[in-house]
C-alpha cells in the first residue's frame, strides 16, 4: 500500500484531510496556528499550491473557494531563512508559491492601549493582529507608478500586505515625525513609529 503525503492529494478537501489528521497525530487540536516552528519534518518536494497578490489560494489550477480549507492550510504556513514558503505537518514540509504575500490585511481599527494609539488589523484569513514591536509595519514604494505597499507582521516570518483600500486609511494617519535626525512621514501604534517614506517626497506618494 502506496503511503500517502500531502503530494498525493488529489484536491484541496484532500489535502486538508491529510494536514487535520498529521496535527490530530501530535495532539495539538487548537484552533489557531499550529506550531510549526517547533516542527523540523524533512522537506517532499513541491506542491501545485499558489498564493496570488490579491490573496486568492490555488490549488493544481483551482481556485480554494472554501474559506475554512484557506484558513486550515494558512495556520500550517511557515516562510524558512532560505526565503521560502512551506506548508508544514510534523511528517513532512512542502514548498509553495506566493506571489507577493500570503496574506491580504483587509481591516483596520483605530484604537487606544495604555493611553497610547494602536492598529489592529484583521487578515483575510482571519487573523487579528495589533501592530507594535512584536508585529512591525513596515512599507515599500514598487513598480513604475511607484506604488505604496504597506507589509504588516504576522506571525514568524508570514506578512500580509494591507489592501488598497485600508492603505487609504492606514496613511490618513500619517504625521511628519523626525526620525534619527530627517524628517519621516510615519504612523504610530503600540508605542512605536513606522516610518513611510521621507517628509521631503510625500508630493510623490500623493500623486
Amino acid at each position: 500500500m502506496a503511503v500517502e503525503t500531502i503530494n498525493s492529494a488529489k484536491d484541496a478537501a484532500g489535502l486538508a484531510a491529510m494536514i487535520s489528521h498529521a496535527a490530530e497525530q501530535t495532539g495539538d487540536k487548537s484552533r489557531g496556528p499550529a506550531p510549526v516552528e517547533r516542527w523540523n519534518p524533512p522537506f517532499c518536494g513541491d506542491l501545485d499550491m499558489e498564493i496570488r497578490a490579491d490573496g486568492t489560494w490555488f490549488y493544481m489550477g483551482t481556485p480554494i473557494g472554501r474559506a475554512p480549507l484557506v484558513r486550515l492550510f494558512s495556520t500550517v504556513l511557515r516562510k524558512d531563512e532560505d526565503g521560502k514558503t512551506y506548508l508544514v505537518t510534523p511528517v513532512e514540509k512542502v514548498g509553495i508559491r506566493v506571489v507577493d504575500a500570503p496574506f491580504i490585511a483587509v481591516e483596520m481599527n483605530v484604537g487606544e492601549k495604555d493611553g497610547v494609539p494602536l492598529l489592529t488589523f484583521r487578515t483575510n484569513v482571519g487573523d487579528v493582529v495589533e501592530v507594535g514591536a512584536e508585529h512591525p509595519l513596515r512599507f515599500e514604494i514598487s513598480g513604475e507608478n511607484k506604488e505604496l505597499k504597506p507589509y504588516l507582521l504576522v506571525r514568524g516570518r508570514l506578512e500580509a500586505l494591507v489592501s488598497r483600500a485600508v492603505m487609504y486609511d492606514l496613511v490618513e494617519l500619517g504625521e511628519v515625525i523626525e526620525i534619527d535626525g530627517k524628517e519621516m512621514f510615519s504612523v504610530r501604534s503600540g508605542g512605536q513609529v513606522f516610518a513611510i517614506i521621507p517628509a521631503a517626497e510625500l508630493s510623490e506618494l500623493s500623486k
